[in-house]
């Protein structure tokens, strides 16, 4: 049995991932092996969990994977853990809808039966700590609200004086100092994604210093520790037990990672591999081919902070185009989408060339341009199935493609989680295909499946 907390806020922005940086490496410094997950669909915290952990994050969505595969990444990826830390999602009941628990931390603390640290932003606040915990602790008596983490307190006293008016249950289990040195920086989409390059591992050490300093590890893991064993559910939708293929290779797919591109759902790219898949590594940025591979698979990034260097690697892009010339399966999502079309306009009204696999220019805008949960459903057979084929997904994008032909687009019909609104989008060219959405697979296995099975194809004819 794996130990676990949830790490969940009263709001988005109060810390949640900085407090989860700091008890991971707190945790490790005791020397406990620590899995790390972040509920919703974000793919930028994993990024520093993954940097505090020294291993990969998983997400676990409650809209886009449902009860059963949360439970079965949850229960694979913690086989070697000590302790599992899931870091939540906005507030802790905030998710898809205003009037239900469906996509929200409170849902994923349900199913995987685990307690759940609150973290408040509890500068400036004194006894009114009390009434927002007890609230939060009344709203659903099915959640176990194990104790608050008071972030961004002012000094020891304060911390002291919050203690001393959660006097009772739920329980301070310690706090974080307030710190402008020690902030993580921040883009557009939210945090900067956690590179080496880009933030300093003096920030992470720092965390954890502070975290082993100012928080309760005892009192947290004596939570954490008194929970039920997991079962795991025999369906369909349950990922391989080990992050290597289970099977022979039956195909080779490319896939970009570097700074431009490197939003994927650890979880899907198992399940390529587990279907038989070897995923091959190349960038976009820097290499002049395509290594040997059936298919090509873009994710989503920041193209836009990297259009010169895309531009300029002009035998890459001839090399994709000869790849999808040629019937070559190209899966691209959000950057991917944007790389693939003919060109992305900066915010200084600059237009840049890309690959021109789709028609129409990716221009960048300073305001969110879509953000929420949808539901796709293909108009027209893809690599990714059959028309009807449906799977749920996400987006949070900051451009839109203009001056596309209307009869070039149309591929998925979307429809809005919130709202219910349809539209048509999903750009397809021969055996390229790209879109805004990010997709998760565990909303419908067969999609990674036929997306496999069309590189396996085009790799046997060749």
């Amino acid at each position: 049995m794996t130990a676990r907390i949830v790490i969940a806020g009263t709001a988005s922005g109060v810390g949640k991932t900085t407090a989860v940086v700091g008890l991971v490496r707190a945790l490790r410094a005791r020397g406990l092996r620590v899995a790390v997950f972040k509920c919703g669909p974000d793919y930028l915290d994993p990024t520093y969990h993954a940097r505090a952990a020294d291993r990969t994050s998983h997400n676990l969505d409650g809209f886009m994977m449902g009860r059963d595969a949360v439970r079965s990444t949850f229960v694979h990826a913690t086989r070697d853990a000590d302790i599992a830390v899931i870091e939540g999602v906005m507030g802790l009941y905030d998710g898809a809808s205003p009037t239900g628990e469906e996509g929200s931390s409170a849902e994923i603390a349900k199913w995987l039966e685990a307690p759940v640290l609150l973290v408040c932003d509890a500068s400036g606040m004194a006894r009114s700590i009390a009434a927002l915990a007890r609230g939060f602790a009344a709203f659903d008596p099915q959640l176990k609200l194990a104790g608050v983490l008071c972030n961004r307190v002012g000094s020891r006293g304060h911390l002291d004086l919050l203690r001393k008016a959660l006097a009772g249950s739920p329980p301070a289990l310690g706090g974080l100092p307030a710190d402008d040195a020690l902030a993580f920086p921040e883009r557009h989409l939210g945090l900067r994604t956690a590179e080496r390059a880009a933030i300093p591992e003096l920030l992470f050490a720092a965390w954890g210093e502070r975290a082993a300093e100012w928080i309760d590890l005892d009192g947290l893991l004596a939570h954490a520790r008194a929970v039920p064993e997991l079962s795991l559910p025999g369906d369909e939708h349950q990922p391989a037990p080990a992050f290597s293929p289970t099977r022979p290779t039956h195909c080779r797919i490319a896939i970009a990672q570097d700074e431009a591109f490197h939003f994927y759902y650890a979880d899907n790219l198992r399940r390529l591999e587990r279907l038989g898949a070897e995923l091959v590594p190349f960038s976009p940025l820097r290499d002049a081919q395509l290594p040997a591979a059936d298919g090509v698979l873009i994710g989503g990034g920041y193209p836009e902070l990297h259009v010169e260097a895309l531009a300029a690697n002009l035998a890459l892009r001839a090399a994709l185009r000869a790849f999808a010339a040629a019937g070559g399966p190209i899966y691209a999502e959000c950057g991917g989408l944007m790389y693939l079309s003919a060109s992305i306009r900066t915010l200084d009204g600059r237009s840049h060339p890309m690959v021109g696999l789709f028609p129409g220019e990716a221009v960048m805008s300073d305001r969110l341009q879509a953000l929420g949960y949808v539901e796709v459903e293909t108009q027209e057979p893809t690599v990714l199935g059959p028309a009807g084929s449906r799977f749920r997904g996400h987006q949070f994008r900051y451009s839109g493609l203009v001056g596309v032909p209307a009869d070039a687009s149309g591929a998925y019909s979307v429809r809005r989680r919130r709202g219910g609104e349809t539209t048509r989008e999903g750009y397809r060219t021969g055996s390229a295909l790209g879109s805004y959405v990010h997709a998760h697979w565990a909303s419908n296995p067969r999609i990674a499946q036929n997306l496999v099975a069309a590189c396996a194809r085009f790799g046997s004819q060749r």
